[in-house]
């Protein structure tokens, strides 16, 4: 006799809820609730502490020597400094500074044991200019506390809940930066490549934990007035729903996009096998070289080599609140300078992958604006999510993270946004081309 049709969705069920009301299920849940303050606070004084270095080295630093802005010879030396920094940790401490960022966000959980080095590396180097963002190292301070916790409560032995900690503790960090447990949330269920039971039973953990992690972290941004840096547009001009022309323009811009993304991320793998030999020496060589490009684009435009070096949130709030101030050549310089910097650090130097192909794609969508009947907002929205989704390979992701940075009016835009997340996702997977990874585990979504 056949069984019936809702069978299975029946057992599906029941077995979820034994799941949730399993004891030990409830004391995770509440293990990640009580998580999600310690993460929260230690990402808040790591991002404090890389903004008043960063400060430090781009504005007090010029200003102390009698400049008004860096001068376009900066970045040589305080990259140099970056890669004789980064050689050592890469080569000796354990986990080697953390993850490629060539190989997107995630891969194996960062441990107790690997911490120190990949934190020392992003603060001894993001500040100085790498190009590179801080959602990675954010990530490896979650999930190694929350493996730290897991050891200190004698619960080590559980792979599973394990697994199911160090998970909701890298959310928990990243929904710090991305302004909200929603985004990191939705990047989860996307990378996570589950279903059913499964997906609810991970979800669950890492939806308290990042909510927590988001309302410590946001609160103590505003008891202290330090700089929290998180991915963030406060200014936008006037927004109007994309019309035809936008469409028009804008889905090839996206395309363009999902192109320019991927030869960096090829340019990245290339390099990876470059420095597997002669580490440290090709290391030191690498940041030099992103230097070079980084005091190029200053020495082309005449603007601060920091709208060139840094991680990128700062320059894209600048852009979105002021699309018309950079000419279009400062725009393409922008695009190609970074774009070789990121290229050469995604594949040798330690951070996150996702901040500077944003500005790289809301910069190459404004200086596609000017094209008749394509507008600036349309422009920025697009070219945040077609960036986005090139670089993690997670279109839904991306779609909600463009949504959410452009604020209440987003659904004006948000048939854009999708459909350019669209674009260049598939763009991005035809003209990659099947590659080993570089050295370490891919990240979830972000290399298949």
């Amino acid at each position: 006799m056949t069984a019936p049709a809702n069978a299975a969705p029946g057992r599906a069920e029941q077995s979820l809820r034994q799941t949730l009301l399993s004891p030990g299920y409830r004391r995770l849940l509440l293990l990640c609730v009580l998580l999600g303050v310690p993460i929260a606070l230690a990402c808040f004084f790591f991002v404090g502490l890389q903004h008043e270095l960063q400060h430090w080295v781009w504005t007090s630093l010029p200003e102390a020597v009698g400049y008004h802005t860096p001068p376009w010879w900066w970045p040589l030396p305080a990259l140099l400094l970056a890669g004789l920094i980064l050689a050592p940790i890469v080569t000796r401490l354990p986990g080697g500074g953390g993850h490629l960022p060539v190989n997107g966000l995630g891969g194996a959980p960062v441990g107790p044991r690997a911490l120190p080095g990949a934190v020392l590396a992003a603060l001894a180097t993001l500040p100085l200019g790498v190009v590179l963002g801080p959602e990675a190292p954010l990530m490896a301070v979650g999930s190694g506390l929350a493996l730290l916790a897991v050891r200190r409560a004698g619960a080590g032995g559980d792979q599973r809940a394990s697994a199911i900690l160090a998970t909701a503790g890298s959310t928990a960090a990243i929904s710090t930066i991305l302004g909200g447990p929603v985004a990191a949330a939705v990047l989860l269920i996307e990378g996570a490549g589950l279903a059913g039971t499964r997906l609810v039973a991970l979800l669950l953990p890492c939806l308290l934990a990042s909510a927590t992690g988001a309302l410590v972290f946001t609160g103590f941004g505003q008891w202290t007035g330090l700089e929290i840096g998180a991915l963030a547009l406060p200014d936008l001009p006037p927004q109007a729903g994309p019309d035809a022309g936008d469409f028009l323009w804008g889905l090839p811009t996206a395309a363009l996009i999902a192109v320019l993304v991927t030869v960096a991320r090829a340019l990245g793998r290339r390099t990876v096998t470059w420095t597997r030999d002669r580490t440290a020496a090709r290391t030191v060589v690498c940041a030099t070289a992103v230097g070079v490009c980084v005091a190029a684009y200053a020495l082309i435009t005449g603007r601060s080599p920091a709208e060139a070096a840094l991680s990128g949130q700062a320059t894209l709030a600048q852009l979105a609140a002021h699309p018309h101030a950079w000419s279009v050549g400062a725009l393409v310089a922008l695009v190609v300078c970074k774009g070789l910097a990121w290229g050469i650090a995604l594949g040798a130097l330690r951070g996150g992958p996702i901040f500077p192909s944003v500005l790289l794609g809301a910069a190459t969508a404004l200086a596609c604006s000017g094209l008749p009947g394509f507008g600036a907002t349309p422009a920025l929205a697009l070219g945040i999510a077609a960036a986005a989704a090139a670089v993690t390979g997670l279109p839904l992701a991306s779609s909600v993270l463009a949504v959410l940075l452009m604020g209440r009016d987003a659904h004006d835009q948000t048939p854009l946004i999708v459909m350019a997340s669209v674009v260049a996702f598939i763009v991005a997977q035809l003209v990659r081309r099947t590659e080993p990874e570089a050295g370490q585990a891919p990240a979830t979504g972000a290399a298949r």
